[in-house]
């Protein structure tokens, strides 16, 4: 079984930055891929950021240039670095883990970004 444990979230203020953390434990052999999503209340989840198991990376265009996600493989970390923060990012996000025989979600962390 696969766990995902996220971290980071909280209140800031729009222009601020908040860097979430997902620890990831178990059997995670095949990785294909991590990634961050979030679901804002009444809209549905949408990919905010992912990377491959080759390293490669991949962004929302609503995040390009003010989001970064990164990896240390091994804390078996995943990282998500908001900056630029604006109203329109608030949503609970949710760390999302690929493997050949199926995906795992965290239970998600909430950021509030106030104007």
């Amino acid at each position: 079984q696969v766990q995902l444990v996220e971290s980071g979230g909280g209140l800031v203020q729009a222009g601020g930055s908040l860097r979430l953390s997902c620890v990831a434990s178990g059997r995670m052999n095949n990785l294909a891929a991590m990634g961050w999503f979030r679901q804002a209340p009444g809209k549905q989840r949408e990919l905010v950021a992912s990377i491959a198991a080759n390293g490669f990376k991949d962004y929302a265009d609503f995040v390009k240039g003010r989001f970064a996600i990164s990896r240390d493989n091994a804390k078996n970390t995943l990282y998500l670095q908001m900056n630029s923060l604006n109203p329109e990012d608030t949503a609970v996000y949710y760390c999302n883990l690929v493997l050949l025989r199926g995906q795992f979600w965290g239970q998600g962390t909430q950021v509030i970004v106030s104007s």
